[in-house]
């Protein structure tokens, strides 16, 4: 994972992850941000936590405002497209909304653990 130097205003906390195949909490896919130079590959649920983890460190700040990512949308509809939205973290409490952009859907999740079943149930399917 190389991080960008770049200037990224406090509120960075939104992430793209977009989901090629999932089986069993194994994943092909790959997390897009803006302190990112381009894709992140991730291979599991937990690869993506602990990565989405470090980048909301940068930040250096608890409380900030939503941010603006691209949204890029598969014109195939093969790939699962979600933005995950950091908006409260104390260590791995976090709070914050995974929007499923292929449904149109947004979901609330209260911790990390909340958020990685979430993946599971709707990838799972």
């Amino acid at each position: 994972m190389e991080l960008s130097g770049k200037m990224i205003p406090c509120g960075s906390r939104e992430a793209v992850v977009t989901v090629l195949s999932y089986s069993n909490g194994i994943m092909d896919g790959y997390l897009q941000h803006p302190r990112l130079d381009g894709r992140e590959k991730i291979q599991s649920l937990s690869q993506m936590v602990l990565l989405l983890n470090s980048l909301v460190d940068l930040e250096d700040c608890p409380n900030c405002s939503l941010p603006l990512v691209s949204r890029e949308q598969e014109a195939d509809g093969k790939h699962s497209v979600f933005r995950i939205q950091v908006l409260f973290r104390e260590h791995y409490s976090w709070q914050g909304r995974l929007i499923w952009q292929n449904e149109n859907q947004e979901i609330v999740f209260r911790s990390v653990i909340e958020l990685i079943q979430l993946f599971d149930e709707i990838l799972g399917e």
